[in-house]
């Protein structure tokens, strides 16, 4: 996500990690303070994780309508490659809201206008995502071409964080659809990788994956 200031970009960090319950305190603060500055575009970015928050938490109703009000007027204020990054952010709320067509057109829309930016902080965990929504029509060849994509990008950015991501969903794909000893092979290379951390909710995924395809 763009931000990458102060507790714009700590928000950022949480949403990568997946603390939800920091994003959401962090975002409500972040809030306040931009209001009582009038800083817009802060504001805007603020409102848009606090309803991430809420949509993870549960509470999709209300969390969309907040993140498509903060969307809208951060929108107004930003350039289209801004724009195109937090479409990132609200495809991952629309996925689990179940709005799956409009997440997929969200990352189709938001992907060739990052990548021509330059912005390719996030193209391997888009490509991922898009994967994980095309997995919701069934299994299709395309959806492991967006997981081998997505790992392909990772190694190349050394980003450990989205290559282990890639990994988990490419293994489990394996797992349900076809043999899996080269994902458990793939999977098990980036986990042994990691030396601390190992109880941050992405490694236990990968650790309690690892152990299924033993």
């Amino acid at each position: 996500m763009r931000g990458g200031t102060g507790a714009s970009g700590c928000a950022d960090l949480l949403w990568e990690y997946g603390d939800n319950a920091a994003l959401a305190s962090r975002a409500k603060q972040f809030c306040a303070l931009a209001t009582e500055h009038g800083f817009s575009v802060w504001r805007a970015q603020g409102t848009m994780y606090r309803g991430l928050a809420q949509v993870t938490a549960g509470d999709v109703a209300d969390g969309m309508e907040l993140l498509r009000a903060g969307f809208a007027d951060y929108r107004a204020n930003a350039s289209e490659a801004e724009t195109s990054a937090y479409k990132v952010l609200l495809a991952k709320a629309c996925a689990i809201a179940g709005q799956i067509e409009e997440a997929l057109a969200m990352l189709d829309n938001a992907m060739p206008v990052l990548e021509q930016a330059g912005e390719a902080r996030y193209a391997a965990e888009m490509r991922r995502h898009k994967g994980q929504l095309l997995l919701r029509h069934g299994y299709s060849e395309a959806v492991e071409n967006m997981y081998r994509e997505a790992l392909s990008i990772a190694r190349a950015q050394e980003a450990k964080l989205w290559e282990l991501r890639a990994a988990v969903s490419f293994a489990r794909l394996r797992r349900d659809h076809g043999p899996h000893a080269e994902a458990r092979d793939l999977l098990a290379e980036v986990y042994g990788w990691f030396t601390e951390g190992l109880d941050a909710p992405d490694l236990q995924e990968a650790k309690t994956l690892l152990i299924e395809l033993m």
